[in-house]
């Protein structure tokens, strides 16, 4: 069966920045075939991720966020930890998971700084639309061979 649907999560830290990944997927997905979703934070995507891949609905799980380094170890540790969840989530339900996750090493809340974050955001968006749409012509094709 082929899905026409996808799923994009998005973290709420920093949502000014992060909401702008969402712009660049509906680019080139229609919103008519995404479902979108807010988590608190990064480290609460991987198991909505493999919920909503469950389900059997969607060709593929988007998942945005931004985990800046305050300059100490938590940010290494999650950011892991989300990247390690959203694979995860993809194999153990055959569904492709994929990230906009960025864990900049240099982020400031300048105007500056989240004016690049935002702009860039979208740029990753719109990759992740790509990739969506090609892993999904991609596993059809495969399938049907």
């Amino acid at each position: 069966m082929t899905h026409t649907r996808y799923a994009f999560i998005k973290a709420q830290w920093h949502a000014d920045i992060v909401d702008r990944a969402l712009e660049g997927f509906l680019q080139l997905i229609p919103e008519a075939q995404v479902d979108v979703f807010d988590v608190p934070g990064a480290f609460e995507m991987p198991l909505l991720a493999q919920e909503l891949a469950k389900t059997g609905k969607y060709a593929a799980v988007a998942c945005a966020a931004l985990v800046v380094d305050g300059g100490i170890y938590r940010h290494n540790f999650v950011a892991q930890a989300v990247v390690d969840g959203l694979m995860r989530a993809g194999m153990e339900t055959g569904v492709p998971v994929l990230s906009v996750s960025l864990t900049p090493h240099q982020f400031q809340e300048t105007d500056h700084h989240v004016a690049i974050y935002r702009q860039h955001f979208i740029q990753k968006g719109k990759e992740a639309a790509c990739a969506a749409l090609m892993i999904t012509k991609t596993r059809e094709a495969a399938l049907a061979a």
